[in-house]
């Protein structure tokens, strides 16, 4: 005999079907009720002479009332399986009546064995050994039921030896009545019993809640069978044409059990169908495909569930559970699938689909018992779609996770060598120098490759990438805990060290300054770095310029220790050595910073110095003039002109930021008055320093001088920083509040280069975000910054924020700008920074040709 014909056969008897522990179950009702069979004809005398039907006469129908009573059943499910539902209580009882007693367990054993193997053939497939215990399961109840019967009887004062010779008889007394109750309700207990005990040894189901189940579903049965057994018995007493109209009654109380079964059965159905789709809502693909198993566990009482997930790359994920197992997971590679495991009857496939993509597949192997239904099919549908939609929407968030992280990532890293790039070292400098105390040393080291530009012109940009790459992994070897290493740009490096180690004066114990440490670590950074290295197959060493500057935490931020390193960088190249410490007594700027503020206190005195360059934004889909920006410049009479990078930051540092401020505003606003006389109704957007928002009376002098200059405040546009996230000083969120509430917008400058961009906007609510010129004109070259730029777009299109792209400068720019969506755009692709009395016709223009209604002046020529 083949294998194969050999594994059909074994599934057919059911020895590989059942557990052990089952089939040991199985043989000992089995033995008990042939007992109990046996027993009863020994223990039973012989019928009275004057009986009307003959012994066997009496046998046969007892067995036939027991083999109707089993073909008449009701199923329902419980857990993994099936729990029927019989006439047997009303057969015990007629039975009772029809023959002594101690003949009802044969008559029990062979009608139902006889109904259950005709079920078997005709109707559902089981096994022999199903068929087996089923019948030793209800022979050994009705052993147990009719033994509780007799004891009640003789307890309520009955002879034994009459009870054991001939039927109960059809005179019901409340004695019989009540004996023939106690007798019903042993075997309901003991075929429950029994089968809640077979489901959980079978299924792996908790024994509890599965007799609970049983119990509940028997219930309202057992207390018609009991009725309709003591009615037959009553009738036959009486009138026998009575039983006539016992077949209408008998279908109507089995067409009330069916549908009260079936409505019980669709409410749990509907109940887990929800449990298992509310368990679906979870964002991890792990989460979701093993709620995707466990449900249909549950919701199936399925044998075996899998859910195959692609993994994007060609290969798929298999999840896979059982009953009283934990959901497990592999890998698929070769022909695991789909071919793995065939495909029969009993199991259910679904192709999991969200439009036209497949995001996985569910497998469902149903028992052999419980063939698939319609109902099945359909819960099948409605779970698989829940799941499919779920695991899309988990890809979906796992990507945007990605996408987040990596945006996030690289706003703060350099793309070429991995490290901190300069916003983020001097965003993270400044927070671990406040958190310091002020007289705490630091110390910072500016790197810079000499020669660099040689390498370049020699070897091409490509070696030179490798150059800084090789230099980035050296240098952060020697980076210890708590230190900061981070690439400014080209080539330099610099390395914030917080707690340099501090020398003590020999003898004395008392410290002293920690700049000899400082400089002996420089000493050794460079000797490390000059170790030989091989880039584009030439062998070359490292030679470097370093700076050093050690300073207290609260005497200076990172912009002026990076300005005061880089002094004594020079000097390194300059002397010669590649070591040199920062000297206040060469530092020209300081006297010069003084210098200068001096001056820009009388330029805020006088109108022809300080003057504004305006620069149009402009609508990528109309061409019309979404607002200018004002930048400052100051056209000084000794120093020439002047752009702001130049004496912003001096001024940021001074007193003079207040007055300063106020002169810009009232400036722009004067030029957006004259705008509005001339039936121009375009926002004026102004940059606003951090620094200026710790001012409490900034509020109340944008307000003024906008009723000054009769200038809507929507009509204003204040742009701030990301820097502004990192404070959490109350005063800044009070003055961003009440410019809000006073209608002033805000607009975010250079978005995604700051610490924390997405962070920033949760804090601060805006209307406008400028995306930076660095990822703008290194989007066709760069796919990292086309995916910032696109990220950024998407994330103004998601809050209902304006997008304005700075730095265009080329038709190519534009178009990629307006097929992601960007709102606007600005830069010298349109116009450069032009002098306010050339803007008003720029924007006519602008606005002319796009079709674009002025507005009319009111009568006194406001806007």
């Amino acid at each position: 005999m083949s294998g194969r014909r050999l594994e059909r056969l074994r599934d057919l008897v059911g020895v590989t079907a059942a557990p052990r522990r089952v089939r040991v179950l199985t043989f000992t009702a089995l033995a008990l009720a042939l007992g109990s069979a046996a027993s009863g004809f020994l223990i039973t005398t012989e019928l009275p002479a004057d009986d009307p039907l003959p012994p066997l006469a009496r046998l046969g129908i007892a067995t036939a009332v027991v083999a109707v009573a089993q073909l008449f059943r009701l199923r329902f499910r419980v857990g993994a399986g099936i729990v029927s539902v019989t006439w047997g209580e009303a057969a015990f009882i007629i039975g009772l009546a029809l023959v002594p007693p101690g003949w009802l367990p044969a008559a029990a054993l062979v009608g139902a064995g006889l109904a259950w193997a005709l079920m078997t053939i005709f109707v559902d497939q089981r096994s022999a050994l199903d068929v087996v215990h089923t019948t030793a399961a209800l022979a050994t109840g009705v052993a147990l039921a009719t033994a509780a019967t007799l004891g009640a009887l003789v307890a309520l004062g009955a002879s034994a030896t009459d009870v054991l010779s001939a039927p109960v008889g059809t005179a019901l007394t409340p004695q019989l009545i009540a004996a023939l109750a106690t007798g019903s309700l042993t075997y309901l207990l003991t075929t429950t019993g029994v089968a809640g005990l077979t489901l959980s040894l079978k299924h792996a189901v908790p024994l509890g809640p599965a007799l609970l189940r049983a119990l509940q579903g028997k219930l309202l049965m057992f207390v018609g069978n009991v009725l309709v057994g003591l009615a037959v018995v009553a009738v036959v007493e009486h009138d026998l044409r009575w039983l006539l109209l016992l077949p209408p009654v008998l279908w109507l109380l089995q067409q009330t059990y069916s549908h009260r079964l079936r409505a019980d059965d669709e409410r749990r159905a509907w109940r887990a169908l929800a449990e298992a789709t509310g368990a679906l809502n979870q964002l991890d693909e792990h989460g979701v495909a093993t709620a995707g198993v466990t449900g249909p566990l549950s919701l199936f009482g399925a044998e075996r569930v899998e859910v195959d997930v692609p993994r994007g790359d060609g290969r798929w994920r298999r999840y896979r559970g059982e009953p009283g197992r934990p959901v497990v997971h592999r890998d698929l590679i070769g022909t695991d699938r789909p071919e793995s495991g065939e495909r029969t009857d009993q199991e259910l496939v679904r192709s999991l689909m969200v439009g036209t993509v497949q995001v996985g597949e569910l497998r469902v192997r149903l028992p052999r018992a419980i063939p698939p239904q319609q109902r099945e099919h359909d819960a099948l549908s409605a779970f698989g779609d829940a799941l499919a939609a779920a695991l899309h929407d988990a890809a979906t968030h796992r990507e945007l996770r990605l996408v987040t992280a990596r945006s996030s990532y690289e706003a703060v890293h350099d793309a070429l060598t991995n490290l901190i790039n300069r916003a983020a070292l001097l965003s993270k400098g400044d927070v671990a120098l406040h958190q310091l105390g002020h007289d705490h040393p630091v110390a910072l080291l500016l790197l810079d490759i000499n020669h660099f530009k040689e390498v370049n012109d020699t070897l091409g940009h490509a070696a030179g990438d490798e150059l800084l790459q090789a230099t980035a992994d050296r240098l952060d070897i020697l980076v210890r805990p708590g230190e900061l290493l981070g690439r400014l740009g080209g080539d330099e490096f610099a390395l914030l060290i917080p707690s340099p180690a501090v020398l003590s004066e020999p003898g004395t114990g008392a410290e002293r300054s920690p700049m000899p440490n400082v400089l002996r670590r420089a000493r050794e950074i460079v000797e490390l770095l000059a170790t030989p290295i091989e880039v584009a197959g030439v062998r070359m060493s490292v030679e470097v310029s370093v700076g050093v500057v050690v300073a207290g935490a609260g005497t200076a931020d990172m912009t002026e220790l990076l300005r005061r390193a880089d002094i004594a960088m020079y000097q390194a190249k300059q002397g010669g050595g590649s070591v040199a410490s920062y000297d206040s007594a060469r530092d020209a700027a300081s006297t010069d910073k003084l210098a200068l503020l001096a001056e820009l206190r009388e330029a805020l005195d006088v109108d022809d110095q300080l003057e504004l360059a305006l620069q149009p934004a402009v609508d990528l889909c109309t061409g019309e003039p979404t607002g200018v920006e004002a930048l400052i410049r100051w056209r000084h009479p000794r120093r020439g002109r002047l752009n702001p990078v130049d004496f912003v930051r001096t001024i940021e540092g001074s007193e003079l930021l207040g007055a300063f401020t106020r002169y810009v505003v009232d400036k722009a606003l004067g030029v957006a008055a004259d705008w509005a006389r001339h039936g121009l109704d375009v926002p004026i957007s102004i940059n606003l320093s951090a620094r200026s928002l710790l001012d409490p009376r900034l509020p109340a002098e944008v307000a003024e001088s906008l009723r000054r200059h009769q200038v809507p405040a929507r009509r204003l546009v204040l742009e701030i920083t990301e820097t502004v996230v990192m404070s959490e000083l109350e005063v800044i969120d009070e003055v961003l509040s009440a410019l809000r509430a006073m209608g002033v917008q805000r607009a975010v400058d250079d978005f995604g280069t700051g610490f924390s961009s997405l962070t920033f906007l949760t804090r601060i609510s805006v209307d406008e975000l400028k995306v930076d010129r660095s990822f703008v004109m290194r989007m066709a070259d760069s796919p990292e910054a086309a995916a910032i730029v696109r990220t950024t777009v998407d994330l103004g299109r998601e809050l209902g924020l304006r997008v304005v792209a700075e730095g265009v400068e080329t038709a190519d720019q534009r178009a990629a700008l307006a097929e992601l969506g960007c709102t606007a755009a600005q830069g010298y692709h349109f116009f450069r920074p032009m002098p306010s009395d050339k803007i008003v016709a720029v924007l006519r223009s602008l606005l002319d040709s796009a079709q674009v209604r002025i507005f009319p002046l009111r009568a006194d020529g406001a806007s």
